[in-house]
């Protein structure tokens, strides 16, 4: 219960409660897009994001908020309700223009793991694409910053 309240709490004041929330946003988003390819995704790619969290953040909370945080964008995802996998994408590449070391934030090894929790070849093939999307942009990124 005192779990649930919390999370609550940090889902409606995001903003104001978690230090450097926009990093958090936007690593939401590349896993939510990402796991969004997948209609049928399931407990696999969740727990991917959570042991990713958890080897991030050194907080507990803080890695908890970032699975939270992907499963809203996945809810507003799947129930078609103004946000797609292509405006996340739109979302994602304004944040790197405004913030160009989000690029740093882009880890591509991750993203590979959740790929391997789909079994559909088309599916698959979608992920994929995105993955070589987010390698674009994260070179392109990080070669604008050195």
């Amino acid at each position: 219960m005192a779990f649930n309240l919390k999370q609550y709490l940090f889902r409606a004041f995001r903003e104001l409660l978690l230090y450097h929330h926009n990093s958090l946003e936007f690593r939401a988003k590349l896993y939510a897009a990402l796991i969004a390819a997948n209609e049928n995704y399931g407990q696999c790619e969740l727990d991917i994001v959570q042991a990713s969290g958890d080897l991030i953040y050194s907080d507990k909370d803080r890695a908890n908020t970032l699975r939270l945080t992907v499963e809203e964008y996945l809810d507003k995802v799947l129930d078609d309700n103004g946000l797609a996998i292509d405006e996340l994408i739109d979302d994602l590449m304004q944040d790197l223009k405004v913030y160009p070391r989000y690029a740093d934030k882009i880890t591509i090894d991750e993203y590979n793991k959740i790929i391997a929790c789909c079994e559909d070849e088309d599916t698959k093939l979608y992920q994929e694409r995105i993955v070589a999307l987010y390698q674009r942009l994260k070179d392109a990124y990080e070669k604008r910053r050195k």
